[in-house]
């Protein structure tokens, strides 16, 4: 085993791990904003829920990255791993990784500001949340090293088949109707 092959598999997982955790709360987020969270309080603890695996998913996206300085093949440096295009190795899907990871934690942590900018903006930003999961997929399938096994492709069809349906039932969702005499 060389120096910084451990890291690699540390990064390894947690990559995994990342998506897998960016994965679920997506779905969640989906099944939310489509109306299919179910009475009161289930819809609340799947917003608990939600939240956690999206807070995790960061933590797991920041081992990923951090665990890849260690690694004694790639060699990345902080630059490599913090911004997009300038890793020699596969750049486009490294960058497409370092934005998701990015967006993934302006978007998650926004959860927590969105008092100071209002509920409605907030709604509006939350709306790129599938974006992350696209960039996770792009960046697994492109830089991944695990890209070609059966599992992790049965994995990503296996959540992205049910991500398309339920964002197609979000967008098609038709707003509720405000009672009469409601104001704006």
């Amino acid at each position: 085993m060389t120096r910084g092959h451990e890291l690699w598999l540390v990064s390894r997982s947690a990559g995994v791990v990342a998506l897998l955790l960016v994965a679920t709360s997506v779905l969640i987020g989906l099944t939310l904003a489509a109306g299919l969270g179910g009475p009161p309080q289930r819809r609340r603890a799947l917003v608990a829920f939600h939240e956690q695996t999206a807070l995790a998913a960061l933590i797991a996206i920041v081992v990923h990255g951090v665990a890849l300085l260690g690694d004694g093949f790639l060699e990345p440096g902080v630059a490599g791993i913090a911004i997009p295009f300038v890793i020699d190795y596969r750049p486009a899907f490294v960058a497409a990784g370092i934005i998701s990871g990015y967006l993934a934690a302006f978007l998650g942590l926004s959860f927590y500001a969105r008092r100071r900018i209002g509920g409605k903006r907030w709604r509006k930003l939350h709306r790129a949340t599938p974006l992350v999961y696209v960039l996770g997929l792009i960046h697994t399938l492109g830089a991944g090293t695990d890209a070609g096994s059966t599992w992790l492709r049965a994995f990503m069809l296996a959540t992205t088949v049910p991500a398309v349906a339920l964002l197609l039932a979000r967008l098609t969702k038709k707003p509720a109707r405000k009672p009469k005499g409601a104001t704006a």
